[in-house]
């Protein structure tokens, strides 16, 4: 692949989803790219490329975006964060008397859904009989396919504490199944982080996880996602990153609060709307030449 190519191809995969493939990762889109072209038996990439735009049907933008984004995950992965939420966020919003009203969890990015279930197995360990709900979103239609159907390998449930792999797991030969007591809570549908009207219609929600997943975005696409995550988080709400990220790095308008066990991020109560001054930008990130 050319690198003109790829910069065109680049383009249009940041803009449909945000994720921006710096120059070292062309080898990994090309081969993508070029078992897609092989599926579909375009000759070569520049009519493949004028096929993704033009297709009404959203097909092959989706088996692209499917193939690009396949992210290995597991269950229980950053422990001290969901000790966090465990022994020290949950107590607070006790305090609070959220628990009776009814909790929102955004876990987003989910993957094959082991985050989704792990923070399924905490609430309901932590607060058993009251109401709670966590909404599972991923770009990815096929690995939300597999969070549904919630069934694992020993890889992924390896880090299971015993008790909880009983309690919350059917063996089924080989593989371990999500109890349906578990998957009724969570709820497993696609949203595009960087789609302006299915963003705004995220509300309502106490806290956010979003571990290792804005490390594939730019500068730009990382303040329009924090945009919205400010607006879907209730006041007081928190966002959970990945144990190498900063919210701090993308905008300073979350809180960071240091807890026993990690460091998240907050909206301060009182707060409603992201201040304008604090809007994204919306220009391409190109290269300098």
């Amino acid at each position: 692949m050319k690198q003109a190519d790829f910069d065109r191809l680049r383009e249009y995969i940041y803009r449909e989803s945000g994720i921006y493939f710096e120059d070292n990762k062309l080898y990994y889109v090309e081969k993508r790219v070029q078992q897609q072209m092989e599926k579909y038996k375009f000759a070569d990439l520049a009519t493949y490329l004028g096929a993704l735009k033009f297709d009404s049907t959203g097909r092959m933008r989706q088996e692209l975006l499917n193939q690009l984004t396949v992210n290995e995950t597991y269950f229980f992965r950053e422990y001290d964060q969901l000790k966090c939420l465990a022994e020290e966020v949950i107590p607070l919003w006790a305090e609070d008397g959220l628990e009776s009203k009814g909790l929102k969890i955004w876990c987003a990015g989910c993957s094959s859904g082991e985050e989704a279930y792990t923070i399924a197995i905490v609430m309901q360990e932590m607060l058993p009989g009251f109401p709670w709900e966590i909404h599972a979103t991923d770009i990815n239609t096929e690995v939300l396919t597999r969070g549904a159907r919630g069934i694992y390998n020993y890889y992924a449930v390896r880090q299971v504490p015993e008790a909880y792999l009983k309690r919350y797991f059917v063996r089924v030969g080989e593989s371990y199944a999500v109890s349906a007591e578990l998957k009724q809570k969570v709820k497993f549908y696609q949203l595009n982080l960087v789609d302006e009207t299915a963003m705004r219609n995220m509300r309502g929600f106490h806290a956010i996880f979003c571990r290792n997943v804005l490390i594939y975005f730019d500068d730009i696409s990382r303040r329009r996602v924090a945009l919205h995550f400010y607006r879907a988080l209730e006041p007081g709400g928190y966002i959970f990153l990945g144990h190498s990220e900063s919210m701090s790095r993308i905008s300073t308008v979350f809180k960071p609060v240091r807890f026993q066990n990690a460091i998240i991020y907050k909206k301060e109560k009182g707060h409603e709307e992201w201040p304008e001054s604090a809007q994204p930008g919306s220009a391409f990130p190109r290269q300098e030449r």
